[in-house]
C-alpha cells in the first residue's frame, strides 16, 4: 500500500499533468480558446473529483444495503464505472453546453472526447507513476507460497 503522502502526490500529479496536456490538446482538437478548454477541464476535474467522492459513498452504502457486503464482483466492478462515468457525464455535459454556448449534442462529443483522453491519460499515467515511484517491498502483500 501507498502512504497517504504518496497518495497525495500522485493524485497532484495527475490533476496538474492532466490538465497541462488536455487543455492546449482540446484547445487544438476543437478550435476554442486555451483558456476555455483549461477552465472546462479544471472544473471538470473539480467535478470528478467531488462525485467520485459521493457516487463511491452511494455505490458502497447500496451494495451494503442490497447485498451485505461491499466487495465487487467483475460485473459490479464494471457496473461501477459505467455508473459513474454516466453520473459524471450527466454533471458535467450541460455545463460545457452552457459555458461555451454550444448543443447538448456538441457537449455530450465534446464530453465523450474529454473522458477518453482521461481514460489512456490514467492508464499511461498511472505505469510511468508505479515505474517512477514504485512500492517499496516493505509495503507490498506478503508471498503465500501458492502458486
Amino acid at each position: 500500500m501507498r502512504t497517504t503522502k504518496d497518495r497525495v502526490r500522485h493524485a497532484l500529479g495527475f490533476e496538474l499533468i492532466g490538465l497541462l496536456i488536455f487543455a492546449p490538446l482540446a484547445s487544438l482538437v476543437f478550435g476554442y480558446q486555451l483558456f476555455d478548454m483549461g477552465l472546462m477541464a479544471l472544473v471538470g476535474s473539480i467535478i470528478a473529483t467531488l462525485w467520485n467522492y459521493v457516487y463511491n459513498l452511494l455505490f458502497d452504502h447500496a451494495l451494503l444495503r442490497l447485498r451485505g457486503d461491499v466487495r465487487k464482483t467483475t460485473p459490479i466492478r464494471i457496473a461501477h464505472a459505467l455508473l459513474f462515468e454516466g453520473g459524471l457525464l450527466l454533471l458535467f455535459m450541460p455545463m460545457i453546453a452552457w459555458h461555451l454556448g454550444i448543443t447538448l449534442w456538441e457537449a455530450f462529443v465534446m464530453d465523450i472526447a474529454m473522458a477518453s483522453f482521461y481514460l489512456v491519460y490514467a492508464y499511461l499515467y498511472n505505469l510511468a507513476y508505479d515505474r517512477v515511484f514504485p512500492i517499496p517491498p516493505t509495503m507490498r502483500a506478503p508471498a503465500t507460497g501458492q502458486g
